[in-house]
């Protein structure tokens, strides 16, 4: 893992973000991209909040399965959810700036189990995620000198 270039895991990020029309289409801020690891956020609009008043569960699993794509897909190669689970601990508020932190937990050369932590602006964890990976592909942009960590 230390060899493995920041500049790859930058370039992957980006080549996804590039044709991520779904988050660019929810407002979602990509805030960083590390080797395992992901942060994004989101701000709750007024079409994100169901009748109860509060922000719609499946906006908050697509920003933390958002996040968890980032970090899955962080070694450079082409990898996918294979099953998600999510537990929303607490209502986010119309408005509210939301932050989904992920990061593996354990990553094998195909398969891996990622977490996710979604905070609002006051740093109360709003949802827990849990995310298993498999890899399916080759690398998301073209490795220099073999920069694709497969384990």
């Amino acid at each position: 893992m230390s060899n493995f270039s920041a500049s790859v895991v930058t370039a992957a990020a980006a080549a996804m973000w590039e044709n991520d029309r779904a988050c660019q289409a929810l407002g979602m801020e990509l805030l960083s991209v590390d080797l395992g690891s992901a942060q994004m956020a989101m701000t709750v609009q007024a079409q994100m909040v169901n009748g109860h008043g509060i922000c719609h569960g499946g906006y908050l699993f697509t920003l933390a399965d958002s996040a968890f794509a980032y970090a899955c897909n962080s070694r450079n190669l082409v990898t996918v959810a294979s099953g998600a689970r999510i537990d929303f601990l607490r209502p986010a508020k119309l408005s509210e700036r939301l932050l989904a932190t992920a990061s593996v937990i354990h990553q094998a050369k195909r398969t891996g189990i990622y977490d996710v932590t979604v905070t609002n602006e006051t740093g109360e964890c709003v949802a827990q995620f849990r995310g298993n990976s498999t890899t399916i592909g080759d690398a998301i942009v073209p490795p220099d000198s073999a920069e694709v960590l497969n384990d």
